[in-house]
């Protein structure tokens, strides 16, 4: 004990104490602490810390919609502690928080921002704590069955009506708040009705009688409203478009509309786009494809100086992109977001005389780069584009000068090197898929120890390789083949059969995942349908370099029957560190004690997602994975376990964990049965939009759209 006091004694004499440090470096550390941890632990330590932790640059903004561990009472102490210092509050997501928390929001007298979403808020509550909130100019809200406008107060309404920005998210029919903000600029609205309610009656997208109000539109300067599927969701939105075609905004710089599946253009919404063309230059554009699809609209449309075009699964041609949208090549430098998916033919100079896996057209791409030029977000995801063996013109070698990209989203079958792809795919004797029937020891591996001594020159030397090794800075990379469907439904059944992957698809695998792993940077990666995947040994070399990786998603990798991959994605997880957030979806994956003893390492998990046809999982394994992970709210398996299997292993994870962990959310069961969609619709929000439901996420929203 004498030598570890000497030892802290000189550290100090040496100056490398903690509290040495200026208060600016020390205000940036504590920065990175969760306030609930500084106003109710840290600051307790000294005297200094007391005083720093209540710094108006950590007490102005308060989040909390990922602080999985406050709880009720801690929301409640630091409302006390700092309520008055807090100007935003974020407390999206938190669905475990009981109601009455929300009571506490009445102390933050100054705020300015607030974000409830997912939060369980009544409308007399609601009323209640807005009465107080004078100074309340963003807002963000659900709106559930039962919701009654009638209950909000004249005090209630009076600081909707100084409200400029609205988020709002809908679970029934209405109007919410809307009429009531007077003044708004940002309307931003989610519709998440059901078409049926619990008991299996079909719902109407009639508004209550009362709700009828107008909403105030003329101040509006950007309208977003994304849909879930179902046609309630569709009749309702036309309610809230009705008023916006009568008169358009004059300030109206974004209009966004998402829309799955079709949707259909009416009199009014062509009367509302008619009259945008007229009167309004947009700086963003996103509309459901049936309004696009054979209209001559983009061609009407002016803008201004945009910064984000989604058109999203819409039969545009490369000839129309550029001549209507780019303007035959005009400088588009303010452009950072753009949305391609499923834009079959977007690449092409017509869509009448291409064929869906025909080749693209390299120079309408060229285009696009040199005048987008700043684009920071590009999904080109859904769709086959296809390169020539035009030399210097392959799709990977253009997008390489895209130097500022931070997310990107590609086809499987458009980084394959021309040559690789008309080769029959290796079938070597040594590269045979590993079976379940052999045992796999964790650290041995089973999979070449390095991938580039099969043939190093021939990898580094890929078009894909290069491209990956160009964009240095990049965040986020989704790899997902142009057939894939996920076996996770929405509103509908599990989804059994999905489309084979194309023939230049064929040939990507092990060595394209590796090429990955020049990505240092890499925070979030998703692959699915990578078909040549033989052993999974570029994952290794992902878990090995890169350790910033906080999302990994995998889905239908190599051959279906089999985990081929399996032993390799072990000795990956060893190294992840950073992650956060898993999602796997295979057939007949195996979650034993092998699989969860390797992803106990991932010390930082958070959230894992599991969906296997005809998959089995080991009860103990998983009840020894959650209490080793002490990390981990999230644990939803859906595979081809029995209903009584599922159940017995969900309430044992309940009922051994809930009480250390209020945010804990546990689905487990049987992904072929009958009442899936039941067990969904009760999923929180929040875990099933960003990692239980598989989508392409590159370019999904114009960037920092809500806080």
């Amino acid at each position: 004990p004498q030598e570890v006091v000497s030892e802290e004694s000189e550290e100090e004499s040496n100056g490398v104490n903690l509290m040495g440090f200026s208060d600016e470096i020390l205000l940036h550390i504590l920065s990175y602490v969760p306030c609930t941890d500084l106003v109710l632990n840290v600051r307790r330590t000294c005297r200094k810390l007391a005083m720093l932790c209540l710094d108006k640059s950590l007490t102005h903004t308060v989040l909390l919609q990922k602080d999985y561990k406050v709880n009720k009472d801690k929301v409640k102490q630091l409302m006390r502690d700092i309520g008055k210092e807090i100007y935003q509050l974020n407390m999206a997501g938190c669905y475990w928080l009981p109601s009455s928390t929300i009571d506490h929001v009445t102390r933050c007298k100054n705020l300015v921002k607030l974000n409830l979403s997912g939060c369980h808020v009544t409308s007399l509550r609601l009323s209640k704590m807005l009465s107080t909130l004078q100074h309340l100019r963003s807002l963000a809200i659900d709106v559930n069955p039962g919701f009654d406008a009638s209950q909000l107060s004249s005090e209630c309404k009076a600081t909707l009506s100084r409200v400029s920005e609205l988020k709002q998210t809908l679970y029934t029919p209405s109007y919410g708040v809307v009429p009531c903000c007077t003044s708004l600029e940002k309307l931003l609205l989610y519709f998440e009705i059901l078409d049926r309610s619990r008991e299996g009656f079909m719902l109407s997208g009639q508004l209550m009688v009362g709700e009828s109000n107008v909403p105030h539109y003329q101040n509006l300067r950007i309208f977003y409203a994304r849909l879930a599927p179902g046609y309630v969701n569709q009749e309702v939105v036309r309610l809230y478009l009705a008023v916006l075609s009568d008169r358009t905004p004059e300030n109206l710089h974004a209009f966004l509309i998402s829309a799955p599946g079709s949707f259909a253009e009416t009199g009014a919404t062509k009367n509302l786009l008619d009259s945008m063309a007229r009167n309004v230059r947009l700086d963003a554009l996103q509309l459901p494809k049936d309004w696009i699809n054979g209209s001559g609209l983009l061609q009407h449309l002016k803008f201004n100086n945009p910064f984000y075009f989604s058109f999203s699964r819409c039969t545009l041609s490369g000839g129309h992109l550029i001549q209507r949208v780019i303007n035959g090549g005009k400088d588009l430098k303010s452009l950072t977001s753009l949305n391609l998916s499923g834009c079959v033919h977007c690449l092409a100079p017509e869509s009448l005389f291409r064929k869906a896996e025909g080749y693209i057209d390299s120079s309408i791409l060229e285009s696009l780069v040199v005048s987008c030029c700043n684009l920071r977000h590009l999904n080109l995801s859904a769709a086959h584009h296809h390169s020539s063996e035009s030399i210097g013109n392959h799709l990977c070698q253009l997008l390489s000068r895209l130097k500022h990209l931070l997310s990107l989203a590609l086809p499987v079958c458009s980084i394959t090197d021309v040559a690789a792809s008309v080769e029959k795919p290796p079938t070597a004797p040594n590269l045979v898929p590993q079976t379940f029937g052999r045992k796999v020891r964790i650290g041995i591996q089973t999979y070449p120890k390095n991938l580039a001594d099969q043939g190093s020159q021939k990898i580094e030397s890929s078009v894909f390789w290069a491209l990956m090794g160009s964009l240095r800075f990049l965040k986020t990379l989704e790899i997902i083949g142009s057939s894939f469907s996920s076996a996770m439904p929405r509103n509908e059944p599990a989804i059994r059969n999905s489309l084979p992957p194309c023939l230049r698809a064929q040939s990507v695998g092990d060595s394209e995942v590796a090429a990955i792993s020049q990505l240092t940077y890499l925070q979030s990666l998703t692959l699915a349908q990578l078909p040549n995947i033989l052993t999974g040994s570029g994952l290794v070399n992902i878990g090995l370099q890169c350790q910033h990786l906080r999302t990994l998603s995998l889905a239908n990798l190599g051959m279906m029957g089999k985990v081929a991959y399996m032993s390799a994605l072990m000795d990956m997880l060893k190294h992840c560190k950073c992650l956060r957030d898993l999602r796997l979806e295979q057939p007949y994956f195996c979650a034993g004690a092998q699989f969860f003893q390797a992803l106990s390492h991932c010390s930082s998990l958070q959230r894992l997602c599991i969906v296997s046809r005809s998959g089995t999982l080991q009860s103990d394994a998983v009840m020894s994975f959650m209490a080793n992970c002490l990390e981990v709210i999230m644990c939803h398996m859906f595979v081809g376990e029995s209903l009584t299997v599922c159940k017995n292993l969900q309430q044992s994870i309940v009922r051994s964990f809930q009480a250390e962990r209020p945010a804990l959310n546990v689905v487990i069961f049987p992904l072929l049965h009958e009442d899936l969609t039941e067990v969904i619709r009760d999923v929180p929000m929040r875990h099933l939009d960003e990692i239980t439901l598989f989508k392409s996420r590159v370019a999904e929203e114009p960037p920092n759209l809500w806080w």
